[in-house]
Protein backbone atom coordinates (compact mmCIF):
# COMPACT_ATOMS: atom_id res chain seq x y z
CA UNK A 1 0.00 0.00 0.00
CA UNK A 2 1.18 3.59 -0.62
CA UNK A 3 0.04 6.36 1.13
CA UNK A 4 -0.08 9.38 -0.84
CA UNK A 5 -1.06 13.55 0.51
CA UNK A 6 -3.60 16.25 -1.02
CA UNK A 7 -4.50 19.47 -0.17
CA UNK A 8 -7.47 20.95 -1.78
CA UNK A 9 -10.44 23.82 -0.89
CA UNK A 10 -13.71 24.82 -0.62
CA UNK A 11 -13.39 28.07 -2.42
CA UNK A 12 -15.92 30.91 -2.37
CA UNK A 13 -17.09 33.52 -3.57
CA UNK A 14 -20.39 35.98 -2.64
CA UNK A 15 -22.01 33.12 -1.31
CA UNK A 16 -21.09 30.63 -4.37
CA UNK A 17 -18.83 27.80 -4.20
CA UNK A 18 -16.24 26.70 -7.13
CA UNK A 19 -16.00 23.46 -8.75
CA UNK A 20 -14.76 21.41 -11.42
CA UNK A 21 -16.27 19.05 -14.00
CA UNK A 22 -13.72 16.00 -14.88
CA UNK A 23 -14.01 13.73 -17.64
CA UNK A 24 -11.18 11.12 -18.12
CA UNK A 25 -12.03 8.75 -21.18
CA UNK A 26 -15.09 8.61 -19.44
CA UNK A 27 -14.16 6.64 -16.88
CA UNK A 28 -13.69 9.35 -14.66
CA UNK A 29 -16.35 11.51 -14.80
CA UNK A 30 -18.15 14.28 -12.14
CA UNK A 31 -18.02 17.43 -10.44
CA UNK A 32 -14.93 17.41 -7.90
CA UNK A 33 -14.03 20.30 -5.42
CA UNK A 34 -10.33 21.51 -6.55
CA UNK A 35 -6.90 19.44 -4.81
CA UNK A 36 -3.84 17.88 -5.91
CA UNK A 37 -1.06 16.52 -4.44
CA UNK A 38 1.78 17.79 -1.84
CA UNK A 39 4.95 18.69 -3.87
CA UNK A 40 8.54 18.27 -1.62
CA UNK A 41 9.17 20.86 0.43
CA UNK A 42 5.38 22.35 0.34
CA UNK A 43 3.23 23.52 3.37
CA UNK A 44 -0.28 22.11 2.79
CA UNK A 45 -1.39 25.65 2.57
CA UNK A 46 0.82 26.48 0.44
CA UNK A 47 -0.50 22.91 -2.16
CA UNK A 48 -3.91 23.89 -1.72
CA UNK A 49 -3.41 27.42 -2.92
CA UNK A 50 -1.50 26.33 -5.75
CA UNK A 51 -3.69 23.49 -6.72
CA UNK A 52 -6.61 25.75 -6.98
CA UNK A 53 -4.84 28.43 -9.08
CA UNK A 54 -3.36 25.86 -11.28
CA UNK A 55 -6.70 23.58 -11.76
CA UNK A 56 -8.71 26.36 -11.67
CA UNK A 57 -6.96 29.69 -12.35
CA UNK A 58 -8.60 31.28 -9.30
CA UNK A 59 -5.91 33.48 -7.12
CA UNK A 60 -7.63 32.54 -3.39
CA UNK A 61 -6.92 33.11 0.08
CA UNK A 62 -7.37 30.82 3.03
CA UNK A 63 -9.15 31.17 5.63
CA UNK A 64 -9.39 28.33 7.88
CA UNK A 65 -8.42 24.63 7.99
CA UNK A 66 -11.55 22.42 7.19
CA UNK A 67 -10.76 19.10 8.23
CA UNK A 68 -9.70 15.69 6.52
CA UNK A 69 -11.22 12.90 4.23
CA UNK A 70 -9.50 9.92 3.44
CA UNK A 71 -10.15 7.42 0.80
CA UNK A 72 -8.45 4.33 -1.06
CA UNK A 73 -7.84 3.52 -4.57
CA UNK A 74 -6.22 1.01 -6.96
CA UNK A 75 -3.89 1.05 -9.64
CA UNK A 76 -2.57 -1.50 -11.65
CA UNK A 77 0.90 -1.43 -9.54
CA UNK A 78 -1.04 -0.94 -6.01
CA UNK A 79 -3.62 0.17 -3.52
CA UNK A 80 -3.11 4.16 -2.98
CA UNK A 81 -4.13 5.56 0.75
CA UNK A 82 -5.10 9.33 0.43
CA UNK A 83 -5.08 11.89 2.68
CA UNK A 84 -6.76 15.15 1.53
CA UNK A 85 -6.63 18.06 4.12
CA UNK A 86 -8.88 21.02 3.02
CA UNK A 87 -9.28 24.51 3.59
CA UNK A 88 -11.95 26.98 3.18
CA UNK A 89 -11.15 29.85 1.23
CA UNK A 90 -12.01 32.89 -0.49
CA UNK A 91 -11.46 34.41 -4.38
CA UNK A 92 -12.50 37.86 -5.52
CA UNK A 93 -14.18 37.22 -8.51
CA UNK A 94 -16.06 34.53 -10.34
CA UNK A 95 -13.52 34.04 -13.15
CA UNK A 96 -12.35 30.47 -13.51
CA UNK A 97 -10.62 28.19 -16.45
CA UNK A 98 -10.28 24.65 -16.08
CA UNK A 99 -7.30 22.56 -16.60
CA UNK A 100 -7.33 21.01 -19.77
CA UNK A 101 -4.54 18.93 -19.09
CA UNK A 102 -5.94 17.34 -16.13
CA UNK A 103 -8.78 16.51 -18.15
CA UNK A 104 -11.16 19.24 -16.16
CA UNK A 105 -13.73 20.05 -19.44
CA UNK A 106 -15.90 22.36 -17.05
CA UNK A 107 -16.02 24.97 -14.03
CA UNK A 108 -18.02 27.76 -12.22
CA UNK A 109 -19.85 28.99 -9.18
CA UNK A 110 -23.00 27.22 -7.78
CA UNK A 111 -24.96 27.91 -5.16
CA UNK A 112 -24.65 25.65 -1.79
CA UNK A 113 -27.53 22.84 -2.52
CA UNK A 114 -26.59 23.00 -6.17
CA UNK A 115 -22.64 21.99 -5.50
CA UNK A 116 -23.91 19.42 -3.40
CA UNK A 117 -25.76 17.68 -5.08
CA UNK A 118 -23.82 18.27 -8.05
CA UNK A 119 -20.42 16.74 -6.13
CA UNK A 120 -19.56 12.94 -7.03
CA UNK A 121 -17.80 11.91 -3.91
CA UNK A 122 -19.83 11.48 -0.77
CA UNK A 123 -16.47 12.53 1.28
CA UNK A 124 -16.31 16.00 -1.07
CA UNK A 125 -20.08 16.62 0.05
CA UNK A 126 -19.19 16.26 3.74
CA UNK A 127 -16.44 18.71 3.79
CA UNK A 128 -18.56 20.77 1.19
CA UNK A 129 -20.94 21.10 4.32
CA UNK A 130 -18.25 21.68 6.80
CA UNK A 131 -16.43 24.23 4.87
CA UNK A 132 -20.10 26.22 4.61
CA UNK A 133 -21.28 25.89 7.55
CA UNK A 134 -17.51 27.92 8.82
CA UNK A 135 -18.78 30.19 5.54
CA UNK A 136 -22.45 31.35 6.70
CA UNK A 137 -20.87 31.81 11.13
CA UNK A 138 -18.61 33.95 9.49
CA UNK A 139 -20.49 35.86 7.39
CA UNK A 140 -23.55 36.22 10.72
CA UNK A 141 -20.57 37.74 12.99
CA UNK A 142 -19.36 40.13 10.13
CA UNK A 143 -15.90 38.39 9.65
CA UNK A 144 -16.05 37.02 6.21
CA UNK A 145 -13.79 39.02 4.39
CA UNK A 146 -12.66 41.16 7.02
CA UNK A 147 -8.66 40.71 6.63
CA UNK A 148 -8.45 41.06 10.83
CA UNK A 149 -10.01 37.89 10.60
CA UNK A 150 -6.60 36.58 8.91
Amino acid sequence: MIEATSCGGVVIFRGKILLLYKNYKNKYEGWVLPKGTVEEGEEYKETAIREVQEETGVTSSIIKYVGKSQYTFNTPQNTVQKDVHWYLMMSDSYYSKPQREEFFMDSGYYKFHEAYHMLKFANEKQILERAYNEYTDLKRSNLWGNKKYF
